[in-house]
């Protein structure tokens, strides 16, 4: 039973703390989400999970109860005020990208059904005590069928995370995750956000930053002042990482099971099959507006072009 409800965390008769998440009941999306969260993750256990400890429905009120972290998300000891209480160093940083690939890769590979989350970003990454990373929020979840290629279904996410055949065709494929843990691999190398457009001194996404020092043979640039010792030939690796995780071509992506092999081991990358990125931007930063996919080519061997799409439908977050 709850006693205590007070700014998102309670405390059970036994004492133990717990987080607790109220969603909102006053639109079918919000029952919908509610639902499909509780039917996602209910059985769910895995040490790069949030674990669902329990849920409650009385009259508007749905709350989803889920283990205590005590260290909040990673964009608040990211990209949030800098605490002195917490630093996120190299090593923390590189745990935090390795739990989280491997958080995805049992979801994506171990589980069945397997699930694409659809919505990883440093808000949805939780640390806890030890700044172990876990995977939370299923709300926009996915079930995904061992013998089915992709679903098409309605966009949703957050812009500067989004897959761009996602983003545009509402394809979906565990590529997708794929995708936007690259975009979060880079954010907790440099400390800088996806979503701002100011990177490199022009009008660029940090993926597009990023791709632009690769190319010039300045990736060590992009690196948060803050991290402390670190290996340079470790760090390099992992942003060449993050680039294979977001490269156009979905099919060139590789699977979680792989990404975390890559970054726990210290292998050669073959940097020739490494492709430009895609990149997904909203114009205006509305939702609803014209989005473009700058550096998109066709397949992974054509000419880079820029295109412009219409969506008629996005769900930020």
């Amino acid at each position: 039973m709850l006693i205590l409800i007070k700014r998102k965390m309670g405390i059970l008769q036994d004492g133990t703390q717990v987080a607790v998440k109220a969603l909102s009941a006053e639109s079918r999306q919000g029952v919908n989400e509610f639902l499909n969260e509780i039917q996602t993750v209910k059985n769910v256990k895995h040490p790069n999970l949030v674990e669902l400890l329990g849920c409650c429905i009385q009259g508007n009120n749905r709350i989803l109860v889920y283990e205590y972290v005590e260290n909040n998300s990673l964009d608040r000891a990211l990209l949030g005020t800098k605490s002195k209480a917490i630093m996120l160093d190299w090593s923390r940083r590189s745990a935090i990208c390795i739990g989280t690939a491997r958080g995805l890769a049992f979801l994506h590979e171990e589980l069945e059904p397997h699930i694409v989350h659809r919505d990883i970003k440093a808000s949805n990454i939780l640390l806890d005590k030890d700044f172990v990373p876990k995977i939370g929020d299923f709300g926009l979840a996915k079930l995904f069928p061992e013998n089915i290629t992709h679903i098409s279904t309605r966009i949703a996410g957050t812009t500067g995370y989004l897959a761009p055949e996602y983003a545009m065709r509402g394809q979906l494929t565990k590529k997708a995750d794929v995708y936007s843990f690259g975009v979060l691999m880079l954010e907790i190398i440099s400390g800088r956000s996806s979503t701002k457009v100011t990177w490199g001194g022009t009008q660029k996404l940090l993926l597009e930053w990023t791709w632009q020092l690769y190319e010039e043979g300045k990736l060590l640039e992009l690196l948060d002042q803050e991290l402390g010792e670190f290996s340079e030939e470790e760090v390099l690796r992992y942003i060449k990482v993050a680039l294979f995780c977001t490269q156009e071509a979905a099919g060139r992506r590789p699977t979680m099971t792989q990404v975390v092999d890559m970054l726990s081991r210290h292998i050669w990358l073959n940097e020739k099959e490494l492709t430009p990125p895609g990149i997904f931007q909203e114009l205006g930063g509305l939702s609803g507006t014209l989005p473009s996919l700058n550096k998109a080519s066709i397949d992974s061997t054509t000419q880079l072009q820029s295109s412009v799409f219409t969506i008629t439908e996005m769900t930020p977050r």
